[in-house]
């Protein structure tokens, strides 16, 4: 058995290029929120590897291949997508999104006191729940993330709802999906575009100790013109976005179940922040 994974983990390591590869310093603390794997008083086969399944996981996101279409050498579909469930429902991807902010804020420090929130479509062209016509592609079906990030643009909210719904209406479930929470008598500051230009989303904002910063678009382009010592803030946002569609699971939604879609993206959360730690702690 042992040799079989050895030769299983050589092949990944010889066909699949690094970037679709999961890195060790993750790995390592992915292993460390692993349920254990359940006895078997009678017997049986050895359960598959945990890191050969979590590298095919990882495959699925960064390529945004089907399950069916997953290589060979990460196992099969049946027993890669059972442990993907198994660990969904036991929260790991959630507690290491959270874990790796707490790693990033002890690395880097989180910036609570600039945050941003905006509204990305993706295309769903399988359907599922949480889809809905997406108003910029002929009215196919689309889902639409909503991100709130720090300071420095590391994802720290999500949220998961149809295309067609306004932005505005999914601001209080972003906030409420914070994995971590700053700390009590922080000064919150949150810059939105015109899609939050709303007395509802005004509303949300002050009821959870936030102040508002909602302009249209080109407004602080002018403002920095007029004053240029003014830092733009709200970039940072778009290059989130950018940075998750780069995992063409989420920029194509094929996953019908909206647990399993939000599950991914709380994966990519993860890996953005434990890698931007790694990265500008450097």
């Amino acid at each position: 058995m042992a040799a079989a994974l050895a030769t299983s983990l050589s092949t990944i390591d010889s066909i699949i290029p690094s970037a679709f590869r999961l890195p060790d310093p993750l790995w390592v603390r992915l292993q460390a929120l692993l349920p254990p794997h359940p006895r078997r008083p009678k017997g049986g086969r050895p359960p598959a590897d945990d890191r050969q399944c979590m590298e095919g996981i990882f495959y699925v996101i960064r390529t945004g291949c089907q399950w069916c279409a997953l290589p060979r050498c990460f196992g099969t579909k049946p027993t890669t997508h059972g442990r993907f469930q198994q660990w969904a429902e036991a929260g790991v991807f959630h507690k290491a999104w959270k874990r790796g902010l707490l790693f990033y804020d002890e690395e880097i420090g989180i910036n609570w006191t600039w945050q941003s929130i905006d509204g990305a479509m993706s295309k769903a062209p399988l359907g599922g729940v949480a889809t809905g016509p997406s108003p910029t592609d002929r009215a196919k079906k689309g889902t639409k993330r909503s991100l709130q990030t720090e300071g420095a643009g590391v994802i720290i909210g999500l949220t998961v709802g149809p295309a067609n719904r306004n932005d505005h209406k999914m601001l209080l479930p972003t906030l409420e999906s914070r994995p971590v929470r700053p700390p009590r008598g922080t000064r919150q500051n949150m810059c939105l575009d015109k899609g939050y230009d709303y007395n509802e989303a005004r509303d949300v904002l002050e009821t959870n100790d936030f102040f508002a910063h909602i302009r249209s678009r080109g407004e602080e382009k002018i403002e920095m013109e007029r004053n240029r010592k003014r830092k733009p803030r709200r970039w940072v946002v778009e290059r989130a976005i950018s940075w998750m569609n780069r995992f063409r699971g989420l920029l194509i939604r094929r996953e019908k179940k909206l647990e399993n879609y939000r599950v991914l993206a709380q994966f990519v959360c993860a890996f953005i922040a434990y890698h931007a730690a790694r990265l500008w702690s450097n």
